[in-house]
């Protein structure tokens, strides 16, 4: 490869060029970048002063192209500074109107911004709304958890929920379809004691739709679970016709799980277990034992035996 030699002098000639070039770039972007222009950013939307007399529903999304005016500089470094900072919508006037001129608004959201650009234009420039009748209904309030217990720890009892029920307002064809409302998600490893804590709902995926309040206070009991054994009887059920039936075992074992504070106290009178004799004209050889009634805070963990065997008398 052929190797171009300079001399000294061409040399310092050569880098007095390349510098000339470089500030002569540089002055023509700071020129450049120093000029007016209008450009445009995504905005998101979010509303204030909703009508109380009126549920709506908004007929466009949620977010607007807003054109800005301001130096090349500014347009440049836009997206930084509007990021997380939605647009405030003022809706007072959809008391007597089904729509929202928002270019009527551009000097009150240019205050609030304080930014050195200003907002001129929207697109679109006007929301317009679908109005239902309003109304406020109780719903019941749904804790999501994802809780991770430690071994031989669980829940021991109702999760409690205060309140349970919260008061949530907006249009009727959307609320009546509503049967319950989730809290965020508590996740929680290596649980071993009570959980108390607050929780926010979920926010409303409309606009229109408000709920209160905010934040739940939630209880959930945990203890410490060990296994207890106890012998239980087993009833014959529906055997409306034969009255002469023999079945063995007439008791079964059962152990069991149970919180540490009930151990003393669960015996065999929380217990019901059951076998149906109906099933015999179904054609079973044996009856299935049912555990029907049981501490909610007991688990079984094994039953011997599982079935009972019978017969039938003439």
């Amino acid at each position: 490869m052929a190797i171009i030699k300079l001399s000294a002098s061409e040399r310092r000639r050569l880098s007095v060029f390349i510098t000339c070039l470089v500030l002569a770039l540089v002055a023509w972007v700071f020129a450049t970048l120093s000029g007016k222009y209008n450009f445009t950013v995504k905005q998101t939307l979010v509303f204030k002063n909703a009508p109380q007399r009126r549920a709506f529903k908004a007929l466009q999304p949620d977010t607007v192209e807003a054109t800005m005016q301001g130096t090349g500089w500014e347009m440049v470094f836009s997206r930084m500074s509007m990021t997380n900072r939605p647009l405030t919508i003022d809706l007072h006037t959809l008391e007597h109107s089904n729509f929202i001129a928002l270019n009527t608004q551009v000097a009150q959201i240019n205050r609030k911004l304080d930014l050195d650009h200003k907002i001129i234009a929207f697109d679109p420039d006007t929301l317009y709304f679908d109005f239902t009748n309003r109304m406020v209904k109780k719903i019941r309030v749904e804790p999501v958890l994802k809780l991770q217990y430690q071994p031989q720890y669980a829940n021991s009892d109702k999760i409690v929920v205060n309140p349970a029920y919260v008061t949530v307002n907006g249009p009727g064809n959307v609320i009546e379809k509503i049967t319950s409302w989730k809290t965020d998600t508590l996740k929680m490893d290596h649980v071993n004691d009570h959980i108390k804590t607050t929780l926010p709902l979920q926010r409303a995926k409309e606009g229109n739709i408000s709920v209160y309040p905010k934040t739940v206070r939630l209880f959930v009991p945990v203890e410490e679970f060990t296994e207890k054994t106890l012998k239980i009887p087993v009833r014959l059920i529906n055997n409306p016709h034969y009255k002469n039936v023999k079945y063995f075992p007439q008791q079964i074992t059962i152990t069991f799980t149970t919180p540490l504070s009930h151990y003393t106290e669960v015996d065999e009178d929380f217990f019901e277990a059951t076998a149906d004799f109906s099933l015999w004209q179904q054609g079973y050889s044996v009856l299935p034992v049912n555990i029907i009634r049981m501490p909610a805070y007991c688990r079984i963990v094994k039953m011997q035996p599982r079935n009972v065997d019978f017969l039938v008398g003439k």
